[in-house]
C-alpha cells in the first residue's frame, strides 16, 4: 500500500455491478437527513421531495439507519430486522424506496455494524447478549475489549457500547444475511458504512462482495493534523489513512473525503493557498484517488445541531462551488438544499447543472491556476474554469472564449463558448 499520489489504477473488474457505478464517475449524492430528522415523519417527508431531488440531478440518496435502534437517530442498533423506527413505519419506508425507484434515484442504506445494543445482561453483568430478537448472539459476538467474550477489536473502539467482533464466522454469516436482505428484499441499492475505522476493511470487502450493492462509501473519520488549533498545510498522512482503508476494501468502496473537508473549511477563511498541495494537486483524497473520493461540505455530525466540525456558514457556497466543479463524487447536505432558503438551493442546483452539462466526473482533470490568500482558481476538464475567494479573477481569453455559467458571492464558474 505505497503512496498513491501518482494516480491509482481502478481494479473493479471482479465486481461488474459495483464497478459500473465507480467507473461511470457521474454520481452526485444527496444526504437526505440531519440529526433532528427522527422527530418528524421522515420517510413521508422525503417521499414528498423525491421529485425535486430527482429533478436536481442527484443519483443516490443517503438515508438514515433504516432499522430499530436504542437511540432515536438510529446509530445504536438493536433489532436489525425491524424496519419500524423513529423515522417512520416499514410501510412508509417501502413507499419511499418505491417512489425513488420510479424516479431512478438510488437509495443508500446507512449500515451500522460496528456496535450493537444488548437486550440482556451476560457475563460480567453488562448488556452483551442479544436474546429475544433476531440474530440472538451471545457474549462471543462482542469484542473482549468492550465487555464481551470475543477476540480483540480489529479497529478503533466505539466507547460505551458492545462492539461487534467481525472475526467470528457466525457473526459475519449473520451480517451478510442481513445485508443481502436489505439489498434484495427491502430494496436498498447502495450502502454507507458507519464508523468504518472500527473494524478491518477486509470485512467490508467481504460484505460488499456478498451483498453486491451498486455503490458504497465508508465513513473513515479521524482527526486531521493540527499544531495546537492551527491546521497543518500538509495532510498527506491523513489522506493516506483513508486511502489505505479504501485499498483494504479491495477498492470496492469509496470513502468520505474528510481531508478535503478539513482543508476547504480553513481555506475559505482567506487561506486559499491550502487548496494546492506541494505537487500542485488538490490536497485531499481527491488529489490522489478522485474516483474513490466522496466530497462534502457538512453532514449530520459535522453540521446540523451537533456541529462537531462545522463549515463556516457564510462560506457554504464557496464550498459547493469547489466540490461541485471538481473531480471526486460530490455530496449535498439536506439542510443546505431544503432548509437554508431558495437562494442557496437555486445556486446549488445551478452548479449541479453545470457539472452535468459540461460532463465533469469523478476523474476529470484539474489544473490549479491560482492558490493564494484570497483567491483559488482552477480549470477542470479543459472545459470549465472556476474561482472562489474575495479577489477578482477571470480566465484568460487569449486562446479560448469563456462565458459565465453561474456565479454568486465570492465564486464564479465559466464554461467554454
Amino acid at each position: 500500500m505505497g503512496l498513491l499520489n501518482t494516480g491509482h489504477q481502478d481494479q473493479t473488474n471482479q465486481q461488474t455491478d459495483i464497478g459500473t457505478v465507480l467507473k461511470n464517475g457521474k454520481e452526485i449524492l444527496f444526504q437526505g437527513f440531519n440529526w433532528e430528522s427522527h422527530k418528524y415523519n421522515w420517510w413521508e417527508n422525503l417521499e414528498s421531495k423525491v421529485g425535486d431531488i430527482a429533478k436536481a440531478g442527484f443519483t443516490s440518496v443517503w438515508l438514515p439507519p433504516p432499522t430499530h435502534s436504542f437511540s432515536p437517530q438510529g446509530y445504536t442498533p438493536q433489532n436489525l430486522y425491524s424496519l419500524n423506527t423513529n423515522y417512520g413505519s416499514e410501510h412508509h419506508l417501502k413507499a419511499l424506496l418505491s417512489k425513488m425507484k420510479q424516479h431512478k434515484v438510488r437509495s443508500m442504506a446507512d449500515i451500522v455494524i460496528n456496535h450493537r445494543v444488548g437486550t440482556t445482561q451476560g457475563r460480567g453483568g453488562i448488556y452483551n447478549r442479544f436474546d429475544g430478537i433476531p440474530l440472538p448472539w451471545d457474549e462471543r459476538a462482542v469484542t473482549s475489549d468492550t465487555g464481551g467474550q470475543g477476540n480483540r477489536k480489529t479497529g478503533a473502539i466505539f466507547q460505551g457500547f458492545p462492539n461487534i467482533d467481525h472475526t467470528q464466522d457466525f457473526v459475519r454469516k449473520d451480517i451478510i444475511g442481513w445485508l443481502r436482505w436489505l439489498r434484495h428484499n427491502v430494496g436498498f441499492e447502495d450502502f454507507r458504512f458507519d464508523f468504518a475505522k472500527g473494524f478491518s476493511a477486509k470485512y467490508v470487502k467481504e460484505y460488499i462482495e456478498a451483498a453486491r450493492p451498486l455503490f458504497c462509501v465508508g465513513e473513515f473519520w479521524d482527526s486531521c493534523n493540527y499544531r495546537g488549533s492551527s491546521l497543518d498545510y500538509n495532510q498527506d498522512s491523513h489522506r493516506q489513512r483513508i486511502i489505505n482503508w479504501i485499498d483494504g476494501t479491495g477498492q470496492l468502496s469509496a470513502a468520505f473525503d474528510f481531508t478535503t473537508k478539513g482543508i476547504l473549511q480553513e481555506a475559505v477563511k482567506g487561506e486559499f493557498w491550502r487548496l494546492r498541495d506541494a505537487q500542485g494537486k488538490p490536497p485531499g483524497v481527491m488529489g490522489w484517488w478522485p474516483s474513490r473520493s466522496v466530497t462534502f461540505v457538512d453532514n449530520h455530525d459535522t453540521g446540523s445541531t451537533q456541529a462537531h466540525w462545522p463549515f463556516p456558514s457564510d462560506h457554504i457556497m464557496e464550498g459547493y462551488a469547489y466540490i461541485l466543479t471538481h473531480p471526486g463524487i460530490p455530496t449535498v447536505f439536506y439542510d443546505h438544499f431544503f432548509e437554508w432558503g431558495n437562494s442557496i438551493r437555486n445556486q446549488i442546483a445551478k452548479l449541479i447543472d453545470v457539472r452535468k452539462r459540461e460532463g465533469i466526473h469523478s476523474r476529470s482533470s484539474v489544473r490549479i491556476l491560482e492558490g493564494k490568500q484570497n483567491l483559488y482558481s482552477a480549470m477542470i476538464g479543459e472545459k470549465v474554469c472556476m474561482k472562489i475567494g474575495s479577489a477578482s479573477w477571470c480566465p484568460s481569453a487569449s486562446h479560448t472564449r469563456w462565458e459565465l455559467a453561474t456565479s454568486g458571492h465570492n465564486y464564479a464558474v465559466w464554461r467554454k463558448q
